[in-house]
Parts: C-alpha cells; structure tokens; sequence
C-alpha cells in the first residue's frame, strides 16, 4: 500500500479531478502473493493453490475498501488480467472452469458477505480468440453466472497474424444477451519515437472501437494514458504506444492521432448511451451510432 499512497493513488486522484471529480474506475489483479501460488513467484504465470482461495478473495475486498477510504470509489473488478498468459511479468493462470469455481464458491460469496456485492464482477479480461469459450465455461454455470456482470476482453489475438475477431464478441453478445462485453484493455505494441505520427496508430483504435461496439461491446478501454519517449517506463521492457507521449529530454507532450480517436468516441458517446443502427455503402467504411440519453 506504501507504493499505491506515493504514486497511484496521487495519479488517480489528479485524473479524477480533472475528469470533474467524478471518475468510472475498475481494478484487475495480475497476481497473488507468491506464497500464494504453485510456483511460489509471481512472475511467469503458476496457479493460485486451492488452500489459499478464500484468502485471495478476502484481499479483493481489502484493496476495494482500502482505495474507497482514500475517496477512490471502485465501480467494478476484474476476476485475472490475462489469465492463460505466461508472461515475464505478474501472471496467474486460471482455466475455464478454475475462474468458474473461483467465482461461485470463492469470490462472489466474498464480495457479497463483505458489504461489495453492488460491485461490477467482470470474468475472462484477455483476448478475443477464446472469448465465446471463456464466456461459456463461466456463465453457463447458473451460479456463477449470477455474480457475473459481463465479460471483458483484449485485442492481442492480432499478435498472431490474425485480424481482429469482432465475430467473436457477436457470439458471446447473442449467447448471453443479459450479460454485458466491456473491451478492457488495448495497446499499439513495439514502440518506436518515429512511428508516433502514423495514422495506422489510431486507425487501430478506430477500427477496434467501431467494430467491437457493433458487435455489443457496452464500453472500451485504452491500457495507457502516458508514456515517455521510450514507450515505458516499463520494468520488463514491454515498451507499447499512449495516445499521449511525454518527451522526458524536452518537457514536450506529443498528442498522437490515438488520443484524437479516442477523444471523438469519447466526446460524442456519453455514459448511457445506445447503440443504433447504421450502415455503409462501402466495405473499407467503417460506421458506428449512438443516440444519447438527451437524445443528441
């Protein structure tokens, strides 16, 4: 909590003031305590041993109301970042069936007993390519599924080769109508200074925007707001775009066409809006439309 209450929580709290005081924030683990795990590291994946379920659920609800005392109101929670990734940083890894039965005997009872049961419990957060099989391992399960507000998702499946798979969304959307699909985390990987000022960097979030809020996506989420010249500071050397980028050497803020794509979705789509019908005349035309709880 020392490192949250120098850094984080500063941040967070200068975002919501110029948000206007009023701020939609969710939290997502990456990893247990290492004693916590088969591997005994919370680094490069491992599984949270049985016997310390109930334990990492109860830290959940301690970080929630730890943040909520320092005026940080939590709206929602993801279950795992990213978990089927080995990853050389903080990872954990969950099957289908490990997160189904974590939630409905571990978690979900947790948030209830503990006064957080109005807290949006979001299951999967990793890519598209196994989006319907995740969604349906965990809300097939009738009990699971009632602490479930919706499934959130990546977009890194493009790190294959593949094209973004918006079909995939579609599913999970028709399948599971009363549940909810939130993108929650996406950025440009492999950063470089002299790639800030391509269009394809914005045309990305465009492309995913429009595509995945088509297919029934109720909200979208950069992974970064800022980063420096090198595309970090990152302790593992992940270095990935930000629509803004801050120039360390010159005090200089390079605002890329990302952060103007973002911007356009975000200034005109307003929290409670609906999706509506639109089309194009065209296949490389992408389209999307709202109308506003104003009706604009």
């Amino acid at each position: 909590m020392r490192y949250d209450e120098q850094f984080r929580i500063p941040f967070i709290k200068q975002a919501i003031a110029a948000a206007g005081g009023r701020l939609t924030l969710y939290a997502s683990p990456w990893s247990p305590p290492a004693w916590m795990k088969d591997s005994g590291n919370m680094l490069r994946g491992g599984k949270l041993l049985p016997q310390y379920r109930r334990a990492w659920a109860n830290y959940y609800v301690k970080f929630i109301k730890d943040y909520e005392q320092q005026g940080i109101p939590v709206w929602a929670l993801t279950v795992q970042n990213e978990p089927m990734a080995i990853q050389k940083w903080k990872s954990c890894i969950f099957t289908g069936e490990e997160e189904r039965d974590f939630i409905k005997g571990y978690l979900g009872p947790t948030l209830q007993t503990s006064g957080l049961g109005n807290k949006t419990l979001i299951a999967w957060d990793h890519n598209r390519d196994l989006l319907y099989q995740r969604a349906s391992a965990v809300l097939d399960d009738p009990q699971a599924a009632t602490y479930v507000w919706g499934i959130g998702y990546h977009w890194y499946e493009t790190r294959t080769g593949s094209a973004m798979l918006f079909d995939n969304v579609r599913r999970v959307h028709e399948a599971y109508p009363d549940k909810n699909l939130i993108f929650t985390e996406g950025c440009v990987e492999n950063f470089k200074l002299d790639r800030v000022g391509h269009w394809a960097l914005g045309e990305r979030y465009g492309m995913s925007m429009s595509g995945d809020f088509n297919a029934g996506t109720v909200g979208w989420t950069d992974w970064n707001v800022l980063l420096d010249e090198t595309g970090g500071p990152n302790h593992v050397g992940n270095f990935c775009f930000a629509p803004i980028i801050t120039d360390t050497r010159t005090g200089k803020l390079l605002y890329t066409n990302a952060y103007y794509y973002i911007g356009h979705f975000s200034t005109f789509i307003r929290p409670g809006a609906r999706r509506i019908s639109s089309s194009s005349n065209r296949d490389v035309l992408q389209t999307t439309a709202f109308r506003n709880p104003d009706a604009a």
